[in-house]
């Protein structure tokens, strides 16, 4: 396999250096407002703050039958942050994503320019009012997300408000207009026009964990199959050295979804730090309704869960005919500054007599991350085994990002 060879075409642009020689790295992308508002319009503007960032990537995809696929791109950010005045800030983001390389199909990271973010927010005691493009991430984003680790991240357009009046709560109401995904704006599957509402609030009062209650409403104008009403509730917390998750969620088809369906989501995940080295077992199932219908999570993170060979998006929507059954356990380290982490999938059909299958496939997941400099460096790797769901796929990943 010419994983070596990506690695070399790779360190060898100059995109790809200039990223990692760049000044210093950041994990996050958004820069956080000014906490004091100022007293005068002029203070305000001499508050803030631009970041310019890069992130460069090689890629590449290894499919049995197929030929090999590499990409090489370049993600170049720019992020404006005002200051406050009373009560009211703004925050502008540009993205462009450059390929380096021949594109050749195959990779979810479209060349472009586009505005990521651009929002009017106002802040009054405990409660935050956004307007505009933004990013929002709920939970551990297995319902709404911003598929981070894509070179274009996925915003959305609309109104939110976040409230943290009551102790240890936090309430969260959008309705949005647009989801900006991660396909670009040049691509007929970049933007979804929405009519959708999402509600999430969540208690951390426990001595045992935090609640989220939520309820989904999405009401996709430009792909119908995506309308789904979703309730749900999801606990998690630690103790000690243990750590847990529960989730539990019931869906239907919404709208002007042609299906007509009713079925269920659930996870149960546990995990034990020893040391330096973290344990972690988990099972979830996104389920199906027979022939009508599978669970659909159109708005989440989809690249963090069932594996990151993406070989389960189901066109979007996150799940495939006759539902899925995950059972994954991962183990990771830390040593001298250096992350590891190790997973495996086992992933089998909800209803085989839907899909016609049983064992869809497993997979070996891979990250290796810590700095070099002032950059955070990045080595992902992802190989997939069919069973009876696709065919063996390995995926590479090289990843270098720094902002200053």
């Amino acid at each position: 396999m010419p994983w070596t060879n990506t690695l070399r075409r790779a360190a060898a642009l100059p995109g790809f250096a200039a990223a990692i020689v760049s000044a210093p790295a950041i994990s996050a992308s958004t820069i956080e407002p000014t906490e004091t508002s100022a007293t005068t319009l002029r203070e305000a503007i001499d508050r803030s703050k631009v970041n310019l960032g890069f992130r460069a990537r090689a890629e590449q995809v290894d499919t049995n039958g197929a030929d090999t696929l590499d990409l090489t791109s370049l993600r170049t950010r720019l992020t404006y942050q005002s200051g406050t005045f009373q009560g009211f800030s703004t925050l502008i983001e540009m993205d462009d994503v450059t390929h380096l390389t021949d594109f050749e199909g195959g990779v979810a990271d479209a060349e472009g320019t586009e505005l990521n973010q651009a929002l009017l927010s106002y802040a009054s005691g405990e409660t935050t009012i956004k307007y505009g493009r933004q990013r929002i991430l709920l939970d551990n984003q297995r319902f709404v997300g911003g598929v981070g680790f894509r070179q274009n991240e996925q915003t959305y357009d609309g109104f939110s408000i976040t409230d943290n009046s009551l102790a240890d709560t936090t309430l969260f109401l959008a309705h949005i207009d647009n989801v900006n995904r991660i396909f670009g704006e040049d691509s007929p599957l970049g933007d979804h026009k929405n009519d959708s509402y999402l509600l999430n609030a969540k208690y951390s009062g426990f001595g045992a964990g935090a609640l989220s209650v939520y309820t989904y409403l999405i009401d996709n104008e430009t792909a119908p199959e995506f309308s789904t009403d979703t309730c749900g509730l999801r606990f998690s917390g630690k103790a000690g050295g243990a750590n847990y998750a529960l989730e539990y969620a019931t869906q239907s088809a919404a709208s002007d979804n042609p299906a007509s369906y009713d079925t269920d989501y659930l996870l149960a995940e546990g995990g034990y730090k020893l040391g330096h080295v973290t344990l972690r077992a988990g099972y979830e199932l996104l389920g199906s309704d027979g022939a009508d219908g599978q669970f659909a999570t159109p708005l989440a993170t989809l690249h963090k869960f069932q594996g990151w060979n993406d070989k389960f998006l189901g066109g979007g929507t996150g799940n495939i005919a006759g539902g899925i059954e995950d059972f994954y356990v991962s183990v990771g380290n830390s040593l001298a500054g250096v992350e590891f982490s190790l997973k495996y999938h086992q992933l089998s059909s909800d209803d085989s007599g839907v899909s016609g299958m049983d064992r869809l496939g497993s997979e070996y997941g891979l990250v290796v991350s810590g700095k070099l400099g002032f950059t955070d460096l990045s080595l992902k790797y992802s190989r997939y085994m069919a069973d009876d769901f696709s065919v063996d796929t390995d995926r590479l990943w090289i990843t270098a990002q720094a902002q200053f």
